[in-house]
C-alpha cells in the first residue's frame, strides 16, 4: 500500500490556469484531482472509450451534459458514459476543487466539439 498526498503527485497545467494532479496513472484507470479557479472552464469534448466520474471536493462547477447544464456543490459528482458530450465550468466567484475518475484513461481519448 502506498500514500499519496496531492502535494507528491505529479503537476501539470491545463487550460492556462487549471491545475491537475495525478494521484493514480495508469491504462487502466485515472484518478485525477484538479482546481479551477472562477470563470474557468474546458471545452466541450467527448470521449469514445473513458467513463468519467467527477467529484466536487470544494467550491462550485457546472457540468453542461449533452446541452443541459448541472450545478454540482460541494460532496456532490455525476458520471459521463463514453460518448456523452461534456464540460465543466466554473461560474463561482472562487476555486472548484474535484476528483476526475476516467475508467480506462481518458489519455489520447478526446475530441473537441
Amino acid at each position: 500500500m502506498m500514500k499519496i498526498h496531492k502535494e507528491q503527485a505529479e503537476h501539470y497545467i491545463w487550460g492556462e490556469v487549471c491545475d491537475g494532479w495525478y494521484l493514480e496513472r495508469d491504462a487502466d484507470r485515472t484518478i485525477i484531482q484538479e482546481r479551477m479557479p472562477a470563470g474557468a472552464s474546458e471545452i466541450k469534448h467527448v470521449h469514445q472509450k473513458a467513463k468519467q466520474f467527477f467529484f466536487i471536493l470544494s467550491g462550485e462547477a457546472v457540468m453542461w451534459i449533452e446541452g443541459k447544464d448541472i450545478n454540482l456543490k460541494s460532496q456532490e459528482g455525476c458520471t459521463i458514459q463514453p460518448g456523452i458530450p461534456h464540460q465543466i465550468r466554473n461560474e463561482s466567484l472562487g476555486d472548484v476543487e474535484f476528483l476526475v475518475i476516467s475508467t480506462p484513461s481518458a489519455a489520447g481519448d478526446r475530441t473537441a466539439m
